[in-house]
C-alpha cells in the first residue's frame, strides 16, 4: 500500500487481499496505514502458502526504500492503484 506515487509505503501480509484492500482505503484498520494515508495497492505477490508469504514479507521489511520502489515501478510504473484488478 502506498499514500502516494514515491509516497510512503506499507508492507503486510493478508489471506483476503480485496478485503484487507478495501479495509485499508476506507481507514477502517488503525495504525500506520491509516495514520500515513496509505490507501492504493500498488504492488502486490501472490502465495499459496502462508508462511512463505510471511517469510517474502520479513524479507522485504529488511529492504531499503530504494528496492521496494524499483520493485513497485517494474509492474506498476504509473503506481496506479491496483485495487479494481483483484476482480
Amino acid at each position: 500500500m502506498a499514500s502516494a506515487r514515491n509516497g510512503t509505503l506499507y508492507l503486510g501480509v493478508t489471506s483476503d487481499l480485496p478485503v484487507r484492500t478495501c479495509q485499508h482505503r476506507n481507514g477502517l484498520v488503525d495504525g500506520f496505514s491509516k495514520e500515513h494515508g496509505c490507501k492504493l495497492l500498488v504492488w502486490y505477490e501472490a502465495y499459496d502458502d502462508l508462511d512463505a508469504a510471511r517469510l517474502r514479507e520479513l524479507q522485504m521489511k529488511k529492504w531499503k526504500r530504494a528496492w521496494k520502489i524499483e520493485l513497485i515501478e517494474q509492474h506498476n510504473p504509473q503506481w496506479k492503484d491496483l485495487y479494481e484488478t483483484l476482480f
